[in-house]
């Protein structure tokens, strides 16, 4: 919203600098962006005396002119008839941009130098007159600037408004906050009309079709105007806050638009068919040119102000082209309406056509100026278009708007804003800017005021709305600044924070990148992973407004999104991959309670065992390495009696048989680790070998120690026997293993297992096994008899509890 000052003036007493003024205006709620001097392009141009003026020798309506601005003399080759010796008139310097862009030049003139202009009214915006100079008074300073000489200064203030202030968006708007601010009135300007006739009822009519669209519809009716250019105070007006001036007619509509703020529209009355208006909305896919020239496909819930045959204009954004003033147009319809502010919106934004009109409809103008504005407007086109007034208006009024009152608690003022004022107080910063005060008793003791916002406040419904007003009123400067309360103390982040923490140092640790997905997937992932009809993983939650038709469910596994960037990477030629996912799943319970969740670790490896390097061969990635790395994770948080037992085929399809294992402590699945079954890749449209694991991060919480004890470091050395068994291939090494390390010899310190191996020289259902114990004492060094004795006792029990063979 561009403002003029000098336009301000004429309707409040501003005497605050401008600066102030602009920080008074900010600090009131309306913030002053920019404040620019329309007349300072003007500043360049010198006052200056023409000292001789000499018939031009090839041109007779030529003259050159001698001209002093206070140094050097110039010459300068001029047109106007009133050039003469003695006159004090405005010179532009080469150099100098003028009025509409132009830029001054030294040039020729039919073979004379020309150093300079020599300015009219016209020609620097300053008046009508284009037929001579502007001649300045005689007692003006040479070679001052023009603006300086003649006190030329209208600052133009551009302000943001913030949507929920429609009132500002007018200079009355703008003129009743500054009464606020400089303790002062404002002056209306005169609207009233004396005529009291109905002839007009007999000439036109209106009718509203569509009263929920349009609650109030207002008309005039002006015969023998005249159309031409507007008289120059208007012009300047309008071209003052950046509006291109268009003929008489037009430019009152638009005046008394940024005057008042109520927009208004004027048809050529000749040219309406039956001379009346309709009200009503469009038909589907109608058709209607507007007046920048351009047709429109319209919707049947866009409003439309129609003749007595056709549309004219598209209600609160343009009117058409069917129905606009031309120089020959010597009757006037002039329209004054309030549309709702929804609809207007709605239209403006669909049809990409956004107006002056329709940003002041589409925020809401204020229901009782409607008439008001129609009469300032009518009164203006007879003064200035010659025209005279048809007797009587026309107000079709379907919907009224109704007042309504706030209660407005003191108490409560005080206590939200942290303020002490005074009932008094609030009553007189509230009647500042004309809301109307209910005098209900003289006792100011009394905590409620009953408050009548007046109908151009649209944003005002409630009484926060008004405490808003008296904060801003009052100062926000004087709001006293407090800080709240804060503990010294600091709180314990949840455990599970420093697990989620830990977790993601670890995986990064070993190689591993961070994923985060969404926890929308597509509602074929569930097909995708082969997962039994009965698994309750198929039990998802169904997104009712979806992203897209990739995230229709919420996710109940982590895998799917994992495999999914495992795709959209190697479809990038990045084929060594290695993820993790922290993430909550969710399964369905039924329609009247939450889903249920589950926070899951997941994690992929794909590809390359190692990052390339020159001194090793590349070597793919296998299960014992993504085994290896959950090991390392649980070994990191002290997790002991850990297993991976075989996992059954029916528990996990989406993982292949015999490649696959699940993570389990003591009775407990924790988590499972495996191969991506080949056909769920082809699902997913994949060919690469992918492994995958998953841990519930709540059951593997609880596993994790909360002390951890100390072992001091024996002293003595250790030794080691190896053990190599022939057994059934179904039989688990880790049962093996794990027997040896629950045994009751107190002298094993690990057991690790170095080779498998099936093939020949080994029976068909067999495989050889060999791994290696270790053995220490705290208290003494080992001799051989005692490890010997205690190895074979081992070997043996073994060998019973397996059928196991030893190598030939």
């Amino acid at each position: 919203m561009k403002v003029s000052l000098n336009w301000l003036k004429e309707y409040v007493s501003v005497t605050l600098a401008e600066k102030d003024l602009a920080n008074a205006l900010t600090m009131a709620g309306l913030e002053v962006e920019a404040i620019t001097d329309r007349f300072s392009s003007l500043s360049p141009i010198k006052v200056g005396r023409i000292t001789a003026v000499d018939p031009h020798p090839k041109a007779d309506r030529l003259s050159i002119c001698q001209v002093d601005i206070g140094d050097n003399p110039l010459t300068i080759v001029c047109g106007a008839p009133n050039a003469a010796p003695g006159r004090i008139v405005p010179v532009a310097l080469p150099g100098t941009v003028l009025p509409g862009g132009f830029t001054l030049k030294t040039v020729v003139i039919r073979g004379q130098h020309s150093e300079g202009m020599l300015c009219g009214e016209s020609e620097l915006g300053l008046g009508p007159d284009s037929g001579g100079l502007m001649i300045l008074a005689e007692d003006s300073p040479i070679g001052e600037s023009l603006t300086t000489a003649l006190r030329l200064s209208d600052p133009v203030f551009e302000i943001g408004l913030t949507p929920n202030r429609p009132d500002c968006l007018s200079i009355i708007g703008i003129s009743r906050e500054v009464a606020a601010i400089e303790k002062s009135r404002v002056h209306y300007p005169d609207s009233n009309l004396t005529d009291s006739g109905t002839r007009i009822l007999d000439m036109t009519s209106v009718t509203i079709e569509a009263p929920d669209h349009c609650p109030r519809y207002a008309a005039r009716l002006i015969e023998n105007i005249k159309v031409g250019p507007s008289p120059f105070w208007l012009q300047d007006r309008l071209l003052s806050i950046g509006l291109r001036p268009i003929n008489n007619i037009v430019d009152i509509t638009n005046f008394v638009m940024m005057e008042m703020g109520q927009p208004l529209h004027a048809f050529d009355f000749d040219q309406l068919s039956e001379n009346r208006i309709v009200v009503r909305t469009a038909a589907e896919g109608e058709l209607f040119t507007t007046l920048d020239k351009k047709e429109r496909r319209l919707s049947s819930d866009m409003l439309m102000i129609c003749d007595g045959k056709k549309p004219v204009a598209i209600a609160g954004v343009m009117g058409g082209l069917n129905s606009e003033i031309e120089n020959t147009t010597s009757r006037v319809l002039l329209e004054s309406a309030c549309f709702d502010p929804i609809s207007i919106r709605k239209t403006a934004k669909r049809l990409g056509l956004g107006t002056d009109a329709s940003y002041r409809f589409e925020r809401g103008v204020d229901p009782h100026i409607t008439v008001k504005a129609l009469n300032r407007a009518a009164k203006l086109m007879v003064d200035i278009a010659g025209g005279s007034l048809i007797d009587g208006h026309i107000d079709a009024h379907p919907k009224p708007a109704v007042e309504k009152t706030i209660n407005l608690s003191v108490s409560a003022t005080n206590r939200l804003l942290g303020t002490a004022i005074e009932k008094k107080e609030m009553c007189h910063l509230l009647s500042t800017i004309e809301i109307g005060i209910e005098k209900t008793d003289e006792d100011t003791s009394l905590d409620i005021i009953r408050v009548t916002p007046p109908s151009y406040r649209v944003d005002i419904t409630r009484p926060e709305d008004l405490m808003e007003e008296i904060a801003r009123l009052s100062g926000y400067g004087n709001i006293p600044t407090t800080l709240p309360a804060m503990p010294a103390q600091t709180l314990e982040l949840p455990g599970r924070t420093h697990i989620r923490s830990a977790i993601r140092q670890r995986m990064i640790g070993m190689g591993f990148s961070e994923a985060i997905n969404y926890s929308f997937i597509h509602h074929a992932s569930c097909d995708r992973l082969n997962l039994r009809p009965d698994d309750s993983r198929r039990a998802t939650v169904a997104i009712l407004n979806p992203l897209s038709e990739d995230q229709t469910v919420m996710r109940s596994s982590l895998i799917p999104g994992l495999i999914e960037t495992m795709r959209r990477n190697i479809s990038k030629q990045i084929k060594d991959i290695k993820l993790f996912e922290i993430g909550q799943t969710f399964f369905a319970k039924n329609c009247e309670e939450l889903p249920r969740e589950t926070e899951v670790l997941a994690g992929l490896w794909t590809g390359a065992r190692y990052a390339p390097a020159w001194h090793q061969p590349w070597i793919a990635c296998d299960f014992y390495d993504l085994k290896g790395a959950v090991e390392e994770l649980l070994n990191g948080f002290n997790i002991t009696g850990v297993v991976f037992t075989q996992q059954p085929y029916d528990d996990c399809t989406y993982l292949r048989p015999g490649f696959s294992a699940q993570i389990v402590s003591g009775e407990k699945i924790i988590g499972v680790t495996g191969m991506v079954h080949p056909s769920t890749l082809k699902n997913y449209d994949l060919k690469q070998t992918a492994f995958v694991f998953e841990l519930d991060l709540e059951k593997m919480s609880r596993l994790i120690p909360d002390k951890k004890a100390f072992l001091s470091l024996s002293k003595f050395p250790a030794t080691s026997r190896d053990v190599t068994l022939i057994i059934d291939k179904d039989i688990e090494a880790s049962r093996v293993l794990n027997m040896v390390n629950t045994g009751d010899q107190q002298l094993v310190e690990k057991v690790h297992l170095f080779d498998v191996f099936e093939g020949n020289p080994i029976a068909r259902g067999k495989k050889s096994i060999s791994f290696r114990i270790t053995y220490r004492s705290t208290t003494e060094t080992l001799e051989d008899e005692l490890i010997n004795e205690i190895h074979y006792k081992i070997s043996d029990k073994l060998i019973r509890k397996f059928k196991a063979d030893l190598p030939a």
